[in-house]
């Protein structure tokens, strides 16, 4: 058995890494235990969100924006260019160097907290033992007064598209194309599918997205998703709704896809196929039989309203738990744990995580949707306004999309804010510091925003909801 910890970590994800290095902050001995390897081979913490999923991605966003404002988009502002090409193995190159500065930053965080990294995959056993395997096939033993598992989530693979790394993909496999694909298949119009759909097609792609849902983007709010839906397919983005993939052929011309719909069965043929059709607790091999945690039926770990599994000196944080699975809620509980742990008061609020999908445009919300507070019974009223009623925005040139916000009828209390358009993945935050300190819709409206900017938006639609915005005819 090797040294004791007071805090053994299970995860180097922006959930494990960033409870580590508040644990040790709090003076805690903490090791935190990874078997992510990076593309060079070698360790790498940081779990999917830094290596291939939330930085990478938006990376590509990045550059791909860039292209597609270059050729489309700067013809309005004067700007011409002939012949612009894009270089797919610079731009991966870039996303690369990217990936490797915030997984390196990491290893240095952690020498400078005194956290100790420890490469392998972990099995939690009885006595908050846990049994770490190294890429050698060496096993070593550690013990702890708390482990906290935070083990994160991996793609869901349908049996009959199964990831072969090179036709059919899942995310990951679709950051690091060797070029831009004529035909890309995406199964699923979530975040992943929107995102890196987007990704290849502002740089030529036809991208064809099969959703198996009726609805586009259930989880949002339906007035911001119609919005949404209408820019989308402006730009090209093929999204068919209340389809069923059923067979995926891998062949010499292509990928030759079966899907039935409400017009029977279909059939369409791509270069690549990227399926995002949602992740999975990453708990495989993690628990011995005598631990005493319990896994629920989707595989995620059993936690209370402090994310404890009810065994003495057990957590567990992110997407292996209940809850939205985003890095944002996985560092904040990380760090609610290692508080608790420390005998301070931790705690998140799951109602006020804010959501953001990074199109273009942009999609966020936070709170509850409109068809949500219906159907709980609750009396509100709401409030909207459009960018391009909001001079930043057409300066811009972006004038696609609105800010609605929906607040109880009687308190005024905000409910939910949900938006879409330029940036507003920056302008949620206002909205959830707002519900955070219970914030009403008039203590927005009476709030001076700067101007020429877009959070006015924010503002006239707080406004909206008393039916007195200034920029718009209530």
């Amino acid at each position: 058995m090797s040294e004791k910890y007071d805090v053994l970590v299970i995860g180097a994800g922006p959930a494990g890494y960033v409870a580590a290095i508040r644990a040790a902050q709090l003076g805690l001995k903490t090791a935190c235990i990874d078997d992510f390897v990076g593309k060079d081979g070698k360790p790498a913490l940081g779990g999917t969100c830094l290596n291939v999923g939330c930085i990478p991605s938006k990376a590509l966003l990045d550059s791909s924006r860039q292209f597609h404002n270059l050729t489309h988009g700067f013809e309005a502002h004067g700007i011409s260019a002939r012949d612009a090409k894009i270089d797919v193995g610079t731009m991966v190159g870039r996303k690369d160097k990217i990936v490797k500065q915030f997984t390196g930053g990491i290893t240095q965080l952690f020498k400078a907290n005194k956290v100790t990294a420890i490469p392998g995959f972990a099995t939690l056993k009885a006595g908050r033992v846990v049994s770490v395997k190294d890429s050698e096939g060496k096993t070593s033993e550690y013990a702890a007064t708390n482990v906290i598992i935070a083990t994160g989530s991996v793609p869901i693979e349908l049996p009959f598209a199964k990831f072969d790394g090179k036709h059919i993909v899942d995310n990951a496999g679709a950051l690091d194309f060797e070029s831009v694909p004529k035909r890309l298949g995406v199964i699923g119009a979530g975040v992943i599918g929107l995102e890196l759909g987007s990704v290849w097609k502002r740089l030529g792609a036809e991208v064809t997205i099969l959703e198996a849902l009726p609805d586009f983007l259930a989880a949002a709010d339906a007035d911001i998703t119609k919005i949404a839906a209408r820019e989308f397919k402006k730009q090209g983005l093929d999204i068919r709704l209340g389809t069923k993939l059923t067979k995926a052929e891998v062949g010499k011309k292509g990928i030759a896809l079966t899907y039935s719909d409400a017009k029977g069965e279909q059939t369409l043929e791509v270069d690549k196929l990227l399926v995002a059709v949602g992740r999975r607790a990453a708990t495989k091999g993690l628990l011995a039989d005598d631990t005493g945690v319990k896994l629920d039926d989707r595989g995620r770990v059993e936690v209370d309203e402090h994310n404890w599994t009810g065994v003495e000196g057990l957590w567990a944080i992110g997407d292996c738990v209940r809850g939205p699975m985003l890095a944002h809620k996985g560092s904040e509980e990380g760090i609610a744990v290692a508080e608790l742990i420390a005998g301070k008061a931790g705690h998140v609020n799951l109602d006020t995580v804010p959501w953001v999908i990074y199109t273009e445009p942009e999609i966020a919300w936070v709170g509850k949707t409109e068809a949500q507070v219906k159907e709980e019974g609750i009396p509100y009223r709401t409030g909207s306004f459009p960018f391009s009623a909001i001079g930043r925005a057409v300066a811009m040139n972006e004038t696609a999309g609105q800010v609605k916000i929906i607040a109880h009828a009687e308190t005024d209390r905000i409910l939910g804010v949900h938006m879409v358009g330029p940036l507003v993945s920056e302008l949620i935050a206002e909205a959830v510091v707002t519900m955070e300190f219970k914030g009403s819709a008039e203590d927005l409206a009476r709030i001076c925003h700067a101007h020429p900017t877009l959070s006015e938006a924010v503002h006239e639609a707080a406004l909206a909801v008393d039916k007195r915005a200034i920029h718009k005819a209530n």
